[in-house]
């Protein structure tokens, strides 16, 4: 079952973050993800959530998920992402096909 990891993070050094940018997407695809937002502007629905940027990115299974964020090709970028922003990160399951 696919699951999707979500960022909300606050860019606290644009520079440095440029570079993460540059360096993650490879690290996504290596473990079959994708993005499916990245960072576009962000319209609040209801409550008080107003994230600055928000990410999400589709693996096939919470598995591959994990193993990217847990990788050794995706460490020297997340300490990257770590000194370049603060995250709130999550991975959860997508919904089971109707049916």
């Amino acid at each position: 079952m696919v699951a999707y990891v979500i960022n909300d993070m606050i860019v606290t050094d644009p520079a440095l973050f440029e570079e993460y940018k540059k360096l993650s997407p490879a690290t996504v695809a290596l473990y079959g993800g994708r993005f499916l937002a990245r960072g576009g502007h962000v319209h609040t629905l209801e409550g008080g959530w107003s994230p600055q940027r928000l990410v999400i990115i589709e693996f096939p299974s919470t598995d591959q998920a994990r193993a990217w964020a847990d990788s050794s090709e995706y460490a020297p970028v997340k300490q990257l992402r770590q000194r370049s922003a603060l995250s709130k990160l999550v991975v959860v399951e997508g919904a089971a096909p109707a049916g």
